[in-house]
């Protein structure tokens, strides 16, 4: 992509796409990020080369691609002075909650797509929820999977609803990880393993029961089924589990999540 990119908000995600569009060989010069703190701005600048101001100006109206990735409290906020020179850009949204109405309503746009990313795009690991308005065309569905590809997967969803979704499943999902790594490091260290050895044990068994059921094209039940023998240790375990209600608590959980995105969508999404 060669075209001229502008960011508003220059924090961790954006940061993210920008080192990955920069590292796969897009100009640096034609980045612009629009960040009110010097700290950040300054960090940008010297790290990744990319063209910074602290306020909007007609220097967006270059740009025919405008990344949102602002908290969304402070959206409308940061929309104002920039919506006279964006009304003709394609808008990808980052941030959770703002609704495609509320960002077509405050750049003048119809081409907008919403992604729901999560904290492994940090990596280049992550994985994030798409929905495309009507007017987005198929190229520009197709730009946008370039865009996000240094930071991981993409999934399309056909209906904006669906991102609340996937909030709750991917966007909020790593920190579920997390949850265990730290109950299983806490049950290392009962068991009389050092906080390290628990750390390395929780972290290696996660990534490579994950990459397993990856290769392996199984349903996890099946591999689940395959490590529990009758009456053996995973049996007891996951016996354990059933006994204490944890599956039917963690999708109890996880449809917390998805009413918590609904909820943020109404406060701050219309």
């Amino acid at each position: 992509m060669s075209s001229t990119l502008a960011f508003i908000g220059g924090g961790n995600m954006a940061s993210a796409i920008i080192g990955g569009l920069v590292k796969a060989g897009h100009a640096a010069r034609d980045i612009l990020v629009v960040e009110p703190f010097a700290e950040q701005r300054d960090r940008l600048r010297h790290e990744l080369g990319v063209r910074v101001f602290a306020h909007a100006s007609d220097e967006l109206e270059r740009a025919d691609l405008v990344v949102w990735a602002v908290k969304p409290q402070m959206f409308r906020e940061a929309a104002a002075p920039c919506a006279p020179h964006i009304g003709n850009a394609l808008q990808l949204s980052v941030m959770a909650g703002i609704r495609s109405d509320a960002i077509v309503a405050a750049t003048g746009s119809q081409r907008v797509v919403r992604a729901m990313p999560n904290t492994p795009a940090l990596i280049g690991e992550g994985i994030s929820g798409l929905y495309a308005r009507d007017a987005v065309t198929s190229d520009e569905r197709a730009r946008i999977e370039l865009l996000l590809e240094p930071t991981g997967e993409v999934l399309w969803v056909a209906r904006e609803q669906d991102l609340d979704a996937v909030t709750a499943l991917s966007g909020s999902g790593p920190a579920y990880v997390f949850f265990f790594v730290e109950a299983m490091m806490d049950a290392a260290r009962q068991m009389g393993l050092s906080a390290e050895q628990g750390r390395q044990l929780a972290l290696a068994t996660f990534a490579g029961a994950t990459e397993l059921a990856q290769q392996s094209g199984e349903a996890p039940s099946v591999l689940r089924e395959r490590v529990t023998s009758k009456g053996g240790t995973t049996h007891a375990a996951i016996t354990s589990l059933q006994a204490d209600g944890v599956q039917a608590a963690f999708i109890k959980a996880l449809q917390a999540a998805r009413k918590r995105a609904q909820e943020l969508g109404d406060e701050f999404g219309r």
